[in-house]
């Protein structure tokens, strides 16, 4: 049986409220996302391993990109010639990667109860648990955004009986955001920041056909 995210991130906080990782299960009240990218070698969550984890930080209108996680891991046994097509990542780019259980503690503690913002972020959030929740005891109990969705709900309105594209490259475009190192996880997380605040605190996209 599946068990939804909300009852399972309910029975984390349960279990987890007087560990270690009590701090991720806090209730957030600051004004901070943390925009997160993982590069893997799959789009099916089942098969896919992490190559690697970007992410930034942004402050109100701000995208802190001082304030960042860059993370490569050990090359995985699964990582084929098609991957490296994409993310341009070698098993000699990642010789000296880090274990998973390293990089989940430099990125839980960058996280910290924060709310994670992505692209198709639930795929970043259920490869992660796959790995996490045997490792921990838990997934990632963070509220997730959708970048996509954000822009969904902005422009919808000018779209009335008509499809909305909602393609990174596209909403990029539309919102006249550079794209930053396409396919790596930082520039992915980072490009995705600039998007965000582009959405929340910038001014509503003329150009949406």
């Amino acid at each position: 049986m599946i068990i939804p995210r909300t009852i399972r991130r309910m029975q984390d906080r349960r279990h987890h409220k007087e560990g270690p990782w009590a701090e991720l299960f806090e209730p957030y009240k600051g004004d901070e996302v943390i925009s997160l990218d993982c590069e893997t070698t799959s789009l099916d969550v089942s098969k896919a391993e992490i190559l690697s984890i970007g992410a930034v930080r942004i402050k109100g209108k701000k995208v802190m990109t001082s304030d960042r996680l860059e993370l490569h891991l050990k090359p995985p046994a699964s990582l084929s010639e098609e991957s490296i097509k994409v993310h341009k990542l070698r098993v000699q780019d990642l010789s000296n990667g880090l274990e998973l259980e390293d990089a989940f503690e430099q990125l839980l503690q960058f996280i910290g109860n924060r709310p994670i913002l992505g692209y198709y972020v639930n795929y970043d959030i259920r490869v992660i648990d796959k790995f996490l929740r045997p490792m921990l005891g838990f997934g990632l109990p963070n509220k997730a955004i959708e970048l996509s969705h954000v822009y969904h709900s902005i422009i919808k309105w000018k779209h009335v009986g008509g499809e909305v594209d909602l393609r990174f490259d596209t909403i990029a475009s539309r919102l006249d955001i550079p794209i930053i190192q396409r396919h790596t996880a930082l520039g992915d997380a980072i490009t995705v920041a600039l998007m965000y605040i582009r959405l929340k605190h910038g001014l509503t996209p003329n150009n949406t056909h």
